[in-house]
């Protein structure tokens, strides 16, 4: 990426961008306070993260990335750049609930032996049967053998992932991998999803082509009725879409996954919000 990117003819920001982060970061900083998170703890994070993206984004084609250059781009001191530089940020890999109920529910939900004629899931015996019905073992062994099927299954009626019937099938209460309970699963997910969704704005507002997809549909002047009523009809498209995504992801994988260039990643995501406008319309 090339210094042009910093230029502003007009001597700053424009302002149209630092409003538009002002506003995204509002629901961050309510997060933050909910949690005791202070903006001493941000501000230390935001300085180690000014310096890695600086170093990995911000070369010059054929120079070497200094410690003076990344204090002249980020404004972070010297003397923490070269810290952070010998103390590089790592990703932590996602809680192995995640990493292994998102691969349980995508072959739950696109696998034709765990769909019934109108491609739902199906209710699925807990251990094998006789008859070949297909069982929640099944399903676990499919994907890994070194897991107790009853402990993940123990494991998802407590987040709320999956119950039992009167019959003792195990049913899937949604289909996508979104724990009702279980902080560790959902702080994974506000991390990876809301990562990718900024990423693509950015990639859209710099101008790049192709442009990521990022559409969304707004409305005000509703009634809470009627905001219920859509919230309804998003849940019911936008779990279509997924799903449709969802099974031909999963033959692609299975197409791709052996090949020396399978290097790629992709998120596909959808997202519904309401809230009360507190917009003063009687200037309108």
């Amino acid at each position: 990426m090339s210094d042009k990117n910093l230029d502003n003819p007009a001597g700053g920001p424009p302002e149209v961008l630092t409003r538009a982060i002002e506003k995204l970061l509002r629901p961050l900083v309510g997060l933050l306070l909910e949690h005791g998170l202070t903006y001493t703890w941000l501000t230390g994070v935001l300085k180690r993260i000014y310096v890695d993206v600086a170093e990995k984004e911000f070369t010059l084609h054929g120079k070497r990335q200094t410690d003076s250059r990344i204090t002249l781009l980020t404004g972070v001191h010297r003397k923490d750049v070269r810290q952070f530089r010998a103390e590089p940020l790592s990703e932590a890999p996602p809680p192995e609930s995640v990493y292994l109920g998102a691969q349980l529910v995508a072959l739950w939900t696109s696998d034709e032996r765990f769909l019934d004629e109108q491609d739902k899931p199906l209710g699925l015996w807990r251990l094998p049967r006789d008859d070949g019905e297909p069982s929640f073992e099944d399903l676990v062994t499919s994907v890994s053998k070194d897991i107790r099927p009853r402990a993940v299954l123990d494991e998802w009626v407590r987040l709320g992932v999956a119950e039992i019937d009167e019959s003792g099938k195990v049913h899937l209460k949604q289909q996508a991998f979104i724990p009702s309970q279980g902080f560790d699963e959902k702080a994974f997910y506000l991390g990876r999803n809301v990562h990718d969704h900024l990423a693509a704005a950015r990639h859209n507002v710099q101008g790049h082509s192709p442009p990521y997809i990022e559409r969304s549909v707004y409305y005000d002047d509703l009634t809470a009725d009627s905001v219920s009523k859509l919230s309804e009809l998003a849940e019911q498209e936008g779990m279509q879409a997924l799903k449709k995504i969802n099974r031909r992801a999963r033959r692609l994988q299975n197409r791709d996954k052996d090949k020396v260039n399978a290097c790629h990643r992709m998120n596909f995501g959808i997202y519904f919000f309401d809230a009360e406008d507190t917009t003063d319309q009687s200037e309108d």
